[in-house]
């Protein structure tokens, strides 16, 4: 989309949200995806085919390089201004920060080293700040298909696709995936969403669709991520 027609948007809804809290601002949010429906009936914007199925394309990109994949719609940038207004569009997802670690109490002075005696074991170091999730399965050679799925779409890390799945309120679960001659081409990450918690044993699309260049897709580094507090349905 371009920059021009998402700054319009923006002044356009700005100066309504301006004039008066009442305004009901009217504007064409498919106009912000050039003419793409981004809201959940289409799977933000990756519907209707689903990732599992031949011509799947993905209906979002979220990273630093958006110039590789001009079609796609990217969440950053001044796009992410406007879409609050769309709260039932896809949004710009937050990047997680972790909190700062527990600090080692202050020592006035350089401590010598560190003699365990009984009753007074090696302290262990700081457990790391949990992201919010927690691993289902790792490195899998197939992606996660199951009919609770969401949306898809590009992404650069893993960490970036959990952020998307914090952005999609009915996420509880991300799947990160390498899909070998998919996808374009796209040597990125995929990304799926779901609302239930999946294991390996939903890991059944391995690829085998033929893409418009007659390669054959595959999947590998599949990785599952669950929402703490969420169970596989399918342990």
């Amino acid at each position: 989309m371009k920059l021009s027609k998402v700054l319009a948007i923006a002044l356009a809804v700005g100066s309504a949200g301006a004039q008066s809290a009442s305004v009901t601002v009217q504007a064409d949010p498919s106009a912000l995806f050039g003419g793409v429906d981004m809201s959940a009936e289409n799977f933000y914007g990756a519907g209707p085919i689903k990732p599992w199925e031949p011509n799947a394309r993905p209906g979002w990109y979220y990273g630093q390089f958006p110039w590789l994949w001009p079609w796609l719609p990217w969440l950053h940038g001044p796009i992410c201004g406007v879409l609050p207004w769309f709260p039932w569009l896809i949004q710009c997802p937050k990047p997680w920060v972790p909190p700062k670690p527990p600090q080692w109490p202050w020592i006035p002075h350089p401590p010598g080293p560190w003699w365990p005696w009984p009753g007074h074991p090696t302290p262990k170091p700081p457990t790391p700040p949990s992201d919010g999730y927690y691993q289902t399965f790792k490195n899998f050679t197939g992606a996660t298909q199951a009919g609770d799925y969401l949306t898809f779409g590009l992404v650069d890390t893993i960490a970036d696709c959990k952020s998307m799945c914090n952005t999609v309120k009915e996420c509880n679960f991300a799947n990160s995936y390498n899909d070998v001659n998919g996808k374009d081409g796209s040597k990125k990450l995929t990304c799926s969403l779901y609302s239930k918690c999946h294991s390996s044993k939903d890991a059944t699309n391995t690829g085998g669709q033929t893409q418009p260049d007659g390669s054959i897709n595959y999947i590998r580094n599949s990785d599952g991520w669950c929402k703490n507090g969420q169970k596989p349905i399918n342990p």
